[in-house]
C-alpha cells in the first residue's frame, strides 16, 4: 500500500468512526479530507451524501450520492441510499427505480426489498407493497424493522389486527425499538382501545425522550379521549422536537378546530402544508376552515399538483378534489365546486366496497323484525334509566346542531358519536346471533343486560350528568333495540330537507365508512331507505320516546325549538341552550366550525344551487320506494 493510500484510509476509518458515533460535522470534514486526497473514492462521496441527507440537505445529498453511483454503480447500497433521501422527497417514482436497480443487483437485499415496499405504499400500491415486505421479512425473518414496515403497510390497509401482530413480533424481536412501540401504540388507537394506545405512547417517549413522533402520537390518543388541552401540548412538543413534522402540524390543526379556534387551526394547516404540500388532507382542511379563496396560492398549488397525473397518489388526489369543491362552493363558484366534487367522488367510489343491496335489504329486514306487537311484547324488559338521549338522523342533516344545544345544558354532557351501542350489538353476532331477527327471541336477562353494559360505558364517560347525548347519526338502525333494552332512553330524530342532506354528504370526503355517499344514484336510494325505516318507528314507537326536529324549523325558531328538545330530555329550560355558538367542548364533526358560529340559515334550500347537475340524486329521491337497485 502507498503513502498516499494509507493516508486515506487512515482518514477514511476515522471518518467512519465519527460517523458511528452520531458526530455528523467532524464525520463530513473527514470525509471531504478522504476526497481532496482522493476525488474518485467512491464510498467517501457515498457516506458524505448520507451524512448530508442526516443533516436535512437533500438536494445536495442525491447529487453526491449519484456521484458515487457514476463511479461504481454495482454497489446497491448505493442505490438503496439514494432510493432512501428521494423517497423523503417524495419522489417516489425515482426512488422505486433505485430500490430495483439495487434488488437486480443483490436479489437478497432484505432493506432493498424493504424500502421498496414503503415507497410502494407512499404510492398507494398497498398490495405490491406487502408482498416486498413479506419478501424483506422472509430474507431476514429476525429483522424487527422488516415486521414494524409490515406492520405499517397493512394499517394502512385497514388491516389494524394484523398490523399489531407485526408490531407486536418486532417489539419481542427488540424490546426498546421506540418506532414500533409508537406505531403499535397507532393501531391501537384505530381499534379504540384508547388506554392501550397511550401507554404504548408512553413507552415510547420512555424509550425515546425526544421522539416527535411518539409525541404527536400520544396527542391524538390523548384527543380521542376528549382531553384537549393535554393533546395540543403533546403537538407542540412534538413540533419544538421536529419542526417539520407535518404531521404534527396537521393533528395542531384538527386540535384547535375542534375545540373552537378557527384561526390557530388556519395557522397549523398552512405549516402542515409548508411542511409536506403534497398531503391532499392538509389542504382539505384548510379549505375546510373556510378562509381560502379560489384566487389563493394554495388553490394554485393544488391545481398544479392535480395537474401532472403522476404527481400524487390516487387517495392525494382524491383528497385535493374535495378541497377545491369546498373552496368553490364557499365562493359561489357551482360549477368547477361540483366538477371536482364529481371527480373526487368518482375516484372515492372505486375505493370502497358498498354492497347496496344487502344494505338495502338489512332495512327490510330490520322493520320486518322489529313490529308494533314485538315492542308491545316485550313491554317493562331493559333498564329504565333516563339518563341516554339518542340523537339520530342522516349525515349531515343538522345533528351536531341539536347535539351542541343539549350540551349547552348544564345537566347535560355531549359524548360525540361514539361506538358504544353498535358494540353491544355486536355480542349478539358474536353468540351466534343476527341482528335483528335475533332480538325477538333475546331472553329478559339478555336485553337487561345489554342495557346495563351500554349504560355502565355511557356513565363511566360523565359520571355527574343528569343526561348524556350519544349522537352517531346511524343509530337510526338500532332504534327498537334502544327502546327494548334502555325503554327510559329518550330519542331525537333531526330532519333536514332531503336534497340538502343528500348533497351535503356528497360536498364531503368522510373520515369514517359511508360508502353510500359517493354515488349520488346510491345517496337518493340509501335516504329513501332510511326515510321509510324512520317512518316505521314513528309508527310503532310508544308517544313520548322519539321527538322529530326538523332543521329547517331550527333555524326559523331557535327558541321554540331548543324549549321542546330540552323538554324531551325531561329538564327544566335554561338560557345558555340559545348561546350554544359559544360552548368550548370538543365538537369532533365536519361541523365544529359552524357550530361555533350563531344559527344561520345559509344552508337552507343549498340544493338548489346545484338542480341543474344534480339530476341523478332527484331522479333517486323521487323514485318509489320498493324501487329495485339500478
Amino acid at each position: 500500500m502507498t503513502q498516499k493510500a494509507s493516508a486515506t484510509q487512515t482518514v477514511f476509518t476515522s471518518a467512519i468512526q465519527h460517523h458511528r458515533a452520531g458526530l455528523l460535522t467532524e464525520a463530513e470534514r473527514l470525509y471531504l479530507l478522504v476526497l481532496a486526497i482522493e476525488p474518485c473514492h467512491a464510498e467517501s462521496l457515498h457516506l458524505l451524501g448520507v451524512v448530508t441527507w442526516q443533516t436535512g440537505r437533500h438536494d445536495r445529498a442525491v447529487d453526491m450520492i449519484r456521484g458515487a453511483v457514476a463511479i461504481n454503480p454495482r454497489d446497491a447500497s448505493y442505490h438503496v441510499n439514494l432510493g432512501g433521501v428521494l423517497q423523503e422527497q417524495g419522489r417516489l417514482d425515482e426512488a422505486v427505480a433505485c430500490y430495483r436497480k439495487a434488488i437486480e443487483l443483490r436479489p437478497n437485499f432484505s432493506q432493498a426489498h424493504g424500502n421498496l415496499g414503503g415507497a410502494l405504499r407512499g404510492q398507494g400500491r398497498l398490495d405490491e407493497a406487502v408482498a416486498c415486505c413479506r419478501k424483506a421479512i422472509e430474507l431476514r425473518p429476525l429483522d424487527a424493522w422488516a415486521h414494524s414496515n409490515l406492520g405499517t403497510t397493512l394499517q394502512k390497509q385497514g388491516w389494524s389486527a394484523g398490523a399489531i401482530a407485526c408490531y407486536r413480533r418486532a417489539i419481542v424481536l427488540r424490546p426498546g425499538y421506540a418506532e414500533a412501540h409508537s406505531n403499535l401504540g397507532a393501531a391501537l388507537l384505530e381499534q379504540g382501545r384508547l388506554a392501550e394506545a397511550i401507554a404504548c405512547q408512553r413507552r415510547a417517549i420512555e424509550l425515546r425522550p425526544n421522539y416527535a413522533w411518539a409525541h404527536s402520537n400520544l396527542g391524538a390518543a390523548l384527543q380521542k379521549l376528549g382531553r384537549l388541552a393535554e393533546a395540543i401540548a403533546c403537538y407542540r412538543r412534538a413540533i419544538v422536537l421536529k419542526p417539520d413534522l407535518a404531521e404534527a402540524h396537521g393533528n395542531l390543526g384538527c386540535a384547535l378546530r375542534e375545540q373552537g379556534w378557527p384561526e390557530g387551526a388556519h395557522q397549523a394547516f398552512e405549516q402542515a402544508i409548508a411542511c409536506d404540500p403534497r398531503r391532499g388532507f392538509f389542504h382539505r382542511m384548510l379549505a375546510a376552515t373556510g378562509s381560502v379563496a379560489p384566487t389563493s396560492p394554495q388553490v394554485r398549488q393544488m391545481e398544479a399538483l392535480l395537474a401532472d397525473p403522476g404527481a400524487l397518489p390516487e387517495a392525494e388526489r382524491i383528497e385535493l378534489h374535495f378541497a377545491l369543491g369546498a373552496v368553490h362552493e364557499n365562493a359561489s363558484q357551482v360549477e368547477a365546486a361540483f366538477r371536482h366534487l364529481l371527480i373526487g367522488n368518482r375516484l372515492k367510489r372505486t375505493r370502497v366496497a358498498y354492497d347496496e343491496a344487502a344494505t338495502l335489504a338489512l332495512f327490510e329486514r330490520i322493520r320486518a323484525a322489529f313490529t308494533a306487537e314485538l315492542l308491545t311484547a316485550r313491554q317493562g324488559r331493559g333498564v329504565g334509566s333516563r339518563l341516554p338521549v339518542f340523537v339520530v338522523g342522516m349525515p349531515r342533516s343538522g345533528t351536531t346542531l341539536v347535539e351542541q344545544i343539549l350540551a349547552s345544558h348544564p345537566q347535560i354532557v355531549g359524548a360525540g358519536e361514539i361506538l358504544t351501542l353498535p358494540r353491544v350489538v355486536e355480542t349478539l353476532v358474536r353468540g351466534g346471533a343476527a341482528f335483528p331477527e335475533a332480538v325477538a327471541s333475546l331472553p329478559r336477562e339478555r336485553l337487561d343486560r345489554l342495557g346495563a353494559a351500554y349504560l355502565d360505558a355511557l356513565r363511566a364517560l360523565a359520571p355527574t350528568a343528569a343526561r348524556i347525548v350519544d349522537k352517531l347519526p346511524e343509530n337510526f338502525l338500532r332504534v327498537g333495540l334502544i327502546h327494548l333494552a334502555l325503554p327510559g332512553a329518550r330519542i331525537v330524530r333531526v330532519l333536514r330537507d332531503p336534497i340538502d342532506t343528500c348533497l351535503s354528504c356528497f360536498s364531503l370526503l368522510f373520515t369514517g365508512h359511508l360508502p353510500y355517499t359517493y354515488d349520488l344514484a346510491e345517496l337518493g336510494r340509501y335516504y329513501r331507505a332510511y326515510d321509510a325505516l324512520m317512518q316505521h318507528w314513528r309508527a310503532i314507537l310508544p308517544p313520548g320516546i322519539m321527538l322529530e326536529l326538523r332543521y329547517e324549523d331550527l333555524v326559523a325558531d331557535l327558541q321554540t325549538q331548543a324549549r321542546r328538545l330540552i323538554a324531551h330530555a325531561g329538564l327544566t329550560w335554561d338560557e345558555a341552550c340559545l348561546n350554544f355558538h359559544r360552548n368550548r367542548r370538543p365538537v369532533r364533526t365536519a361541523s365544529a366550525t359552524q357550530v361555533r358560529r350563531p344559527l344561520y340559515g345559509s344552508s337552507v334550500g343549498r340544493w338548489k344551487k346545484f338542480a341543474d347537475v344534480a339530476r341523478p340524486l332527484l331522479e333517486a329521491l323521487e323514485a318509489p320506494p320498493q324501487q329495485e337497485p339500478k
